[in-house]
């Protein structure tokens, strides 16, 4: 008996750590802030599997900030997920072209907010280059310009999507 108690003990521990593992609060945070941080990022995958025509967590987005403005890169998980890949390329494909046309109703959508650097990019979308390009998982828009004003602009965008999205891409150029 007391053998029987003492795995049972045992395991929900295990149950406990495993758990809390899954769920480390960050430093600094209050409890509540990491509820409405963990409700937040719930919300943006809803309304980002409605904006983008595809499931958030079968696909990784990275964001990457180059000396003349950037990329968005989407693919799907896993290499057969050919149907997530489609997905994929339709959505960056729509993307490119309504960014180049000022529509920035996507990432509203997605975020339910305006993200920094929008009201500039559309402002200067005559400044402003978007081109698509398949992946073998997805697809990317590469973003570019050779005026500061909208570089700075995609920059502030971009930074906005790694933060959101918590692709921990680097916040500085690349490459």
């Amino acid at each position: 008996m007391n053998r029987i108690l003492m795995n049972l003990a045992l395991a929900g521990l295990a149950a406990t750590a495993s758990f809390a593992a899954q769920h480390d609060m960050p430093a600094g945070m209050t409890h509540e802030q990491h509820q409405a941080q963990m409700k937040k990022q719930a919300e943006m995958k809803k309304n980002g599997n409605a904006a983008m025509g595809f499931d958030q967590d079968k696909t990784t987005h990275h964001f990457f900030l180059t000396k003349d403005g950037g990329r968005i890169q989407v693919e799907s998980n896993s290499v057969g997920d050919t149907a997530s890949r489609d997905e994929i390329r339709a959505h960056l494909k729509q993307i490119s072209q309504e960014f180049s046309s000022g529509d920035f109703r996507a990432p509203l959508a997605t975020h339910s907010e305006t993200p920094p650097g929008v009201s500039a990019m559309q402002r200067l979308k005559e400044k402003i280059g978007y081109s698509f390009a398949e992946r073998p998982q997805g697809a990317e828009v590469r973003i570019h310009s050779a005026d500061r004003e909208a570089v700075i602009a995609i920059h502030d965008f971009l930074r906005y999507q790694i933060r959101e999205h918590a692709t921990g891409d680097p916040v500085a150029e690349v490459k």
